[in-house]
């Protein structure tokens, strides 16, 4: 998309996993295997928005470009927006890549864009069919819930987000919706969501997107196939390491 930039947030203090962008992974640190799949999703620069040293020497090591940021940061949304003014970037949108999926496909990123050729959406992002029966319960596997935008064709795969959340939901028959931390703002959505202090269903759910939907913003959710895995812990980082250890196509 013409005027696309990719910001990856990265920060040191994981409470459950700490240092873990530097986590070794087949060979490379976890923040690099982020930066390579989002670079070859092709959308645009790609820069890697961090406040400590070692992260940007770890990707400039291996040829990627970073920012520095403050430490303060409350979340990563407020990292990027940081960072795109400090890099004086003029791109219209800016795509949000979380620094721990270092699994994710790039398609799965360039998908974020779709739901964004509708002008009125403000926010986009992705999400995948729920397969596993014990994630439909666990409260760390958030969850979309949302309406197709339409039934024509051209629309298939995109939902009209009404609320995210760690329950179970929605009620009843039909599939349930796992969310897929990578978002592309349009610049103007992502100033406003800035400037905007903490909402109650964001505080209570623990979900900084939720804030956007307080605040009459829309967001709408391409789905793709395929759910990455979200390193939060040791055991996420040994399944990590087992799944990128393995050649593609083997």
């Amino acid at each position: 998309m013409p005027g696309a930039i990719v910001l990856i947030p990265a920060r040191m203090a994981s409470t459950r996993l700490p240092g873990k962008p530097l986590a070794e992974i087949a060979g490379a640190p976890m923040i690099v295997h982020v930066w390579r799949r989002a670079v070859a999703a092709a959308i645009g620069r790609v820069v890697v928005a961090t406040d400590d040293v070692a992260i940007a020497a770890a990707v400039d090591l291996a040829g990627g470009e970073v920012v520095m940021t403050r430490a303060d940061h409350q979340n990563g949304t407020s990292r990027i927006h940081e960072a795109l003014v400090g890099l004086g970037s003029d791109a219209d949108v800016v795509v949000n890549v979380q620094g721990d999926l270092p699994t994710i496909e790039p398609a799965s990123i360039r998908a974020a864009l779709a739901p964004l050729a509708d002008r009125a959406v403000d926010i986009a992002t992705i999400c995948a069919v729920i397969a596993r029966d014990e994630e439909r319960t666990d409260p760390n596997v958030v969850k979309v819930v949302g309406s197709p935008e339409s039934l024509a064709e051209e629309d298939a795969g995109i939902l009209r987000v009404l609320y995210f959340t760690r329950a179970t939901a929605p009620y009843g028959a039909g599939p349930l919706y796992h969310h897929i931390g990578v978002y592309a703002w349009r610049r103007p959505a992502l100033e406003r969501y800035v400037d905007l202090p903490a909402s109650p269903l964001e505080l209570r759910e623990r979900l900084e997107q939720l804030r956007a939907l307080e605040n009459g913003m829309r967001v709408d959710a391409a789905i793709v196939d395929a759910v990455p895995l979200g390193v939060d812990t040791p055991s996420d980082l040994e399944r990590a390491r087992a799944m990128l250890s393995v050649p593609p196509g083997v």
